[in-house]
């Protein structure tokens, strides 16, 4: 009850200092804050009244992810249709700042995710790039597609601040066009959105592109892979209630939870890897995340290539955590509907207060069996409760987790940034109850959490569709993680 109204009080923080922030920039920003509002408005809600000890059922849920979708869709095309209204409109600067100067910074910091170091002080003046290329460049420009008004230096490219005049994709796309036909692959041209929400321009070296897995990295994922495994096997020798390093000779008692991990894991990455070469994307290899409780934490997995649009970026993050995920529930109905008298494990009933579905889904399939103190469960129960935990670490919106990556690909890098934040604060509060949170938090802010590269086309919005799915994936995993509070539980018949 106190985490959860801490982690509405900070909700509610992160919102008023979004407020904030987005007054500078009049009916835009305040459009896009009230689309954060939105997002995260069905959620305080519903674990407001949670933590209230009130439960809304399936229907209520459905209408608050419902019009919230509906709502954010709406909210969106005022936004898109006020944007392009203001392309051509320049906003007022504070006095003690010159407008240049300002824009300058604006344009430089909206590119900091490109894996490029900033322009060094002094440096501001000089173009890395050769003048004969620059020339070339800046003829791709005209009055139909991106009117160039400025060339700005930024550390091996350029950014060429202007109006966009035609829709971002084909802008993006006919631009592109021209510099390979003046240019051949040398350079990447990026659309992309400064902090003043005004479409620019950036050209790099194709030198900056992402680099590819080195030996040393291959090496590094060949020893996660064989740590994973054994610590899949100490997870299943927990279950069976030994220790794998004092008595090994057992190990073969430990292989089938093993198997069924090494399933969950390779079905996800399998998602990952078809949507991406479905779109020519280059990944690396995972690099797992072994973890004595569970088995393994999930992986981490990088892109190799400059993806095309946020379409993409959605698409390849939700394939991955869409397929492990089903697979998951899929273990854990089918070892519900298995479970009798006699199975092979006997866990507390008070166990399955510990997720909102996973109690939700046994009380339907085990019916009054929850209000003994045991309870008979097959094996492919715990497989598949595990599986859904793993997927829904990986689905929390932060950083560069496919959870991170769909809020991205959907709301863009600034809402990302503000999720993610909101993502840490409830994991430290977490970690005051249960210290994996902590070990996940370490996770995130050492290797996971900066936003992914700026896209090639990184102003087009994918479609409604995919705001919907996002949405609901990122339900379902709070759904997966969070747990039942005593009353509600009792309400359920969940528990002795």
């Amino acid at each position: 009850m106190v985490v959860t109204g801490l982690i509405l009080l900070a909700a509610i923080a992160i919102l008023g200092w979004g407020y904030r922030r987005a007054q500078p920039y009049g009916s835009v920003g305040i459009l896009a804050w009230l689309q954060s509002v939105v997002l995260m408005g069905p959620w305080l809600l519903f674990f407001g009244l949670f933590a209230l000890g009130i439960y809304i059922n399936l229907a209520g849920v459905l209408v608050l992810v419902l019009g919230s979708t509906g709502l954010y869709i709406y909210l969106g095309r005022r936004l898109r249709d006020l944007g392009q209204d203001m392309l051509s409109t320049q906003r007022p600067l504070p006095a003690t700042v010159s407008a240049t100067e300002e824009a300058n910074q604006a344009d430089r910091e909206s590119l900091e995710q490109t894996d490029q170091p900033s322009p060094a002080p002094g440096d501001t003046a000089k173009l890395s790039i050769p003048a004969e290329d620059l020339a070339q460049i800046e003829g791709i420009f005209g009055l139909d597609t991106y009117f160039r008004t400025e060339t700005i230096p930024y550390d091996q490219g350029a950014i060429f601040r202007g109006n966009l005049r035609g829709e971002p994709a084909a802008t993006q796309a006919q631009l592109a066009a021209s510099l390979k036909e003046r240019l051949g692959d040398r350079y990447r041209l990026f659309l992309v959105e400064n902090l003043e929400q005004k479409p620019t321009v950036v050209v790099l070296p194709a030198t900056a592109d992402p680099v590819k897995t080195t030996p040393a990295q291959w090496a590094l994922a060949g020893v996660l892979a064989i740590a994973t495994l054994f610590t899949g096997l100490e997870a299943g020798a927990i279950l069976q209630g030994f220790d794998l390093l004092q008595d090994f000779s057992r190990w073969r008692a430990a292989l089938p939870f093993l198997v069924a991990l090494l399933v969950i894991l390779g079905t996800h990455e399998a998602g990952h890897w078809v949507t991406a070469r479905r779109y020519n994307i280059r990944l690396s290899p995972p690099f797992l995340i072994p973890a004595w409780q569970i088995g393994a934490f999930g992986s981490l997995t990088r892109f190799e290539s400059l993806l095309p649009n946020r379409s993409v970026l959605f698409d390849i993050a939700l394939a991955g955590p869409a397929a492990g995920g089903l697979v998951s529930l899929a273990m854990l109905l089918g070892g519900l509907l298995l479970s009798h008298p006699g199975s092979a494990f006997q866990i507390p009933s008070g166990f399955f207060q510990g997720s909102i579905l996973i109690g939700a889904l046994a009380r339907v399939v085990l019916g009054s069996a929850l209000q003994e103190p045991l309870v008979d469960i097959h094996p492919l129960t715990i497989m598949g409760w595990l599986g859904l935990v793993i997927t829904a670490l990986n689905l929390m919106p932060a950083g560069q987790l496919d959870g991170g990556r769909m809020v991205q690909g959907i709301y863009g890098r600034r809402t990302l940034n503000r999720t993610t934040l909101f993502t840490l604060v409830v994991l430290a509060l977490v970690a005051l109850a249960n210290p994996l949170a902590l070990y996940w938090a370490a996770v995130i802010v050492f290797l996971q959490r900066t936003p992914e590269r700026p896209c090639l086309n990184d102003i087009s919005e994918p479609n409604d569709a995919r705001a919907a799915l996002g949405l609901l994936a990122l339900f379902l995993a709070l759904t997966v993680l969070l747990p039942l509070t005593p009353s509600l539980a009792g309400r359920l018949g969940i528990g002795g």
